[in-house]
């Protein structure tokens, strides 16, 4: 291969747990507007009308299976959709999570001592189990076939505690005091060994395993106060655009990172600098 072809993803089959969320569209377009075959993993998924509506440019080239990443058997299923339609991948994007918004209620939202057992399970069970089996069941079959690359998507919270001052204005605005929760946190944190353990445990089967850790996303229905206090904690003074990470994973997706496993490949505008 040639260097102009090292970030080359044509051709290639795709997994993308969550792929429509925020980021999720945007790795699914992104692999799919650059030739790649794109199955979409999601508990609820759109019919192909939606599809083509949402992918206009790459519809044909997309296609979405229900699928609970926290049952093996289901993405079992799923991958045996994908082999029977176009055969193993080459690529899995652990995406799919749960997160606590500023929005959220304060049962779930409260402080530490009060936080619900339930809750950080099923936190837990989603962000970290799910990543382990999909990696499991989608991980075996690359190993089988002596190639793969898989995408664990991180979080900023995973490597550092949550600034809590950053939500302060949630009580000062409306009495009701809002914590970034334990579960997501300590969910995110388990997925950086998971990825170290998977690279040298396939690192001779030709199976890369890596991390993508983005920061904060701007969404526009965000609070304004949260949006200024988060943007002065990073150096860039500005939150992500969902567009902002595509690159890293066409990077990480292709052999323009062959040589690398076992990473994590940090994008947060230098919120982890401070």
């Amino acid at each position: 291969m040639n260097n102009k072809d090292i970030f080359s993803v044509q051709d290639y089959i795709a997994i993308v747990t969550g792929g429509m969320g925020q980021l999720g569209k945007q790795f699914v377009k992104t692999l799919a507007e650059r030739g790649a075959r794109v199955a979409i993993f999601a508990r609820h998924i759109p019919e192909p009308a939606q599809i083509c509506e949402v992918f206009p440019e790459c519809c044909k080239r997309i296609i979405a299976i229900s699928v609970d990443i926290t049952k093996k058997k289901s993405i079992q299923d799923g991958l045996d959709v994908v082999l029977k339609k176009w055969g193993t991948p080459h690529v899995l994007i652990n995406n799919a999570g749960l997160d606590t918004q500023p929005s959220a209620p304060p049962e779930v939202s409260g402080p530490f001592e009060n936080f619900p057992e339930e809750v950080f399970r099923e936190v837990v069970e989603v962000n970290l189990v799910g990543t382990f089996l999909a990696c499991q069941v989608v991980g075996a079959a690359m190993a089988k076939e002596g190639r793969g690359s898989i995408i664990n998507i991180g979080s900023i919270y995973g490597m550092l505690s949550p600034v809590q001052d950053i939500y302060a204005y949630k009580a000062e605005k409306t009495g009701i005091p809002f914590v970034k929760p334990v579960a997501y946190c300590a969910s995110k944190s388990g997925i950086y060994n998971l990825t170290r353990y998977l690279a040298t445990y396939w690192a001779s089967k030709g199976v890369r395993v890596n991390t993508l850790t983005p920061s904060g996303v701007w969404r526009s229905t965000q609070d304004p106060e949260f949006q200024a206090n988060y943007c002065a904690r990073i150096p860039i003074r500005r939150m992500a655009r969902e567009d902002e990470f595509n690159g890293a994973i066409i990077f990480l997706a292709s052999q323009a990172s062959s040589y690398m496993t076992g990473s994590n490949l940090v994008i947060d505008g230098g919120w982890t600098a401070w």
